[in-house]
């Protein structure tokens, strides 16, 4: 009989541990490649300048350690494991994989914010440890445990597309109709996973893991495609960057990093087709057991990285959040980048909702929760270590906010927004008629935004965890004007100026 593999259920746990501790801070080095060349490339000054800011955050977390994104995502993980493994525990596989994320996510040296809600259509109480992850196992010949570790961000997840399409349908197509309607809130630059065939979930789970193999892209152009997939593959990237799009959906040469393509034979009266986006906070890695204690994870060398300058006051205009009123508000124009210092407020979807139940309720404000005339931040920061101020604190997107956008300009005398991404038709129309503005900052920096915050309190809600309300005091901290007071969005003009500079990219059909 073959000799039997033993993993040792320790190896599991830290093994897990110690790879999503390194995708919280070191980006693959292969999207640092496909960034940065998308970086040299880009004609876009708005565009470049995201682009930028997400690299030099890149490298600070590579050499700082600590998360690249606030939203330390969900943990996905496909674990494929070898007949002739056999464990060395009492506990279940998906047990041990949860300590090793239960453990990950509450390291001293780098706590990663705990972003999983139980009861998701009830009560959505934080599980305060990220657990439990999404696990995905198969049995497969050999001797050895091979396992995807990926942690999803929230934005990026949301935009998740599936279609039932008929088996005449065009996939190109539906592809191209979909992804303008995705805005971005995924955080472009960044890369497309579609899975095709099988049946609905088994295209979604084929597109979630077409996202964790290696950006390839640049090589497949210069070869050429040798497969109908490939050639799929090519058509689409090219089509989809030739919508203008652009980093952070401002508008520009590079929407996609790569394209990425898995099938699964599926019914004839059937064409399943998922689409699932990566953001510009890629978080992946595989490794292996095979029984000689836990997987050595080689770190990246610092010269990975680029070395890029960037000026954020190059231009910009100085802005004092203390004494800023509504007639310097109106001055300001789409587009235009601004440097925020003074005192803000934050709040995401569970804050909006209290104070709306609170106003339902003929109630007023948490004590020390005035916004009149002052400028709301939607994040969920990831709590300090050592001397931190706070931790990694990037935006969350800003269209989850929308339905409470009319309440809080009307009700408090909200001033202003920053968030990620952008807003839609109500945000817009609200911001229009009450004379306010929404800003943007870079989805995908989230280090170096927390690098502008000097002091930081909570002032509402404790119990919501990274949900809580603070006052953030904060010096040059970096923002696009992305609504101004009259409603015009840079969503919306970026995106189509640049369209109409690329055209559509002309490409030969597949065959």
């Amino acid at each position: 009989m073959a000799p039997v593999t033993v993993v040792e259920e320790a190896d599991v746990i830290q093994s897990i541990q110690d790879a999503l501790q390194y995708i919280s801070y070191y980006h693959p080095v292969d999207f640092i490649r496909a960034m940065h060349a998308a970086y040299e490339r880009e004609a876009s000054t708005a565009a470049k300048d995201a682009m930028a800011q997400i690299l030099i955050n890149s490298r600070m977390c590579a050499e700082g350690h600590r998360p690249i994104c606030q939203d330390t995502g969900i943990v996905n993980v496909f674990v494929s494991v070898g007949m002739k493994v056999r464990f060395n525990t009492d506990s279940s596989l998906e047990d041990l994989i949860n300590e090793g994320v239960r453990r990950a996510y509450a390291l001293p040296d780098n706590v990663l914010r705990a972003s999983v809600l139980s009861d998701p259509a009830g009560r959505r109480r934080n599980t305060r440890d990220n657990t439990p992850a999404v696990i995905r196992v198969e049995l497969v010949p050999g001797d050895e445990v091979s396992i995807h570790v990926a942690a999803k961000g929230g934005g990026s997840e949301a935009k998740s597309k599936l279609a039932m399409l008929n088996p005449a349908d065009s996939i190109v197509d539906w592809v191209m109709r979909t992804v303008p309607t995705m805005g971005a809130g995924w955080c472009p630059p960044g890369m497309l996973g579609i899975g095709i065939g099988g049946t609905a979930e088994k295209a979604m789970l084929l597109a979630k893991r077409s996202l964790m193999d290696e950006i390839d892209i640049q090589e497949l152009i210069a070869r050429g495609p040798q497969s109908r997939i490939e050639a799929l593959r090519l058509e689409i990237f090219e089509k989809v960057n030739g919508l203008g799009i652009g980093a952070q959906g401002l508008g520009g040469l590079t929407t996609l990093l790569d394209v990425k393509i898995m099938d699964y034979p599926t019914h004839a009266a059937n064409l399943p087709v998922a689409m699932r986006p990566n953001c510009a906070a890629t978080r992946h890695i595989h490794f292996t057991l095979n029984g000689d204690g836990p997987a050595e994870l080689e770190p990246p060398k610092l010269e990975d990285w680029p070395k890029i300058t960037w000026d954020g006051a190059s231009g910009a205009r100085r802005v004092n959040l203390d004494t800023v009123g509504p007639a310097e508000v109106q001055s300001w124009k789409p587009g235009e980048t601004l440097l925020l210092s003074g005192k803000m407020l934050t709040g995401r979807d569970a804050a909006h909702k209290r104070i709306r139940d609170l106003f339902a309720a003929g109630e007023s404000l948490p004590e020390g929760v005035d916004l009149k005339g002052k400028f709301i931040y939607y994040v969920g920061p990831v709590d300090p270590v050592g001397d931190e101020v706070v931790g990694p604190a990037g935006p969350t997107t800003a269209t989850r906010m929308d339905g409470f956008t009319e309440m809080m300009l009307a009700q408090t005398g909200l001033l202003g927004m920053v968030g990620k991404a952008e807003r839609g038709p109500v945000a817009v129309e609200a911001i229009k008629r009450h004379g306010a503005v929404y800003l943007m900052a870079v989805g995908g920096a989230a280090f170096l935004v927390s690098k502008a915050i000097r002091k930081s309190r909570v002032v509402a809600f404790p119990e919501l965890g990274m949900e809580a309300i603070h006052e953030f005091t904060v010096e040059d901290m970096p923002v696009t004007v992305a609504v101004d007071s009259q409603g015009e969005s840079v969503h919306e003009t970026g995106p189509r100026l640049w369209q109409g500079k690329i055209g559509m990219i002309p490409v030969a059909p597949v065959a």
